[in-house]
């Protein structure tokens, strides 16, 4: 929990540009995961996926919007990357074989 608090702690003293740098980076992520995920096809599946991975960055963009607590914020941000993250891997790992 050490790293988790020494974040949350950074991100809390620079909200703002954190905040913002933030939002640049789960759109790249995102973007990225739904090209991964597109490249893989258009089935029920591939689409069940992009929208978890829109889904997760708009949640992200919305808490900042909706400027709820610095806490929510940082959590959403971790989820969002995280979700993102994850599609992304294994959408790579799909299209590797």
């Amino acid at each position: 929990m050490g790293l988790y608090n020494k974040l949350y702690y950074d991100f809390e003293q620079m909200y703002l540009g954190y905040a913002t740098l933030a939002i640049i980076l789960t759109s790249c992520v995102g973007g990225a995961a739904a090209m991964v995920i597109l490249m893989n096809g258009h089935g029920f599946s591939q689409m069940v996926q992009l929208f978890l991975a829109v889904a997760a960055c708009m949640w992200y963009n919305t808490t900042i919007l909706a400027n709820l607590k610095p806490k929510i914020i940082f959590n959403s941000l971790l989820g969002a990357l995280g979700i993102c993250i994850i599609l992304l891997i294994v959408n790579i790992w799909i299209l590797m074989q």
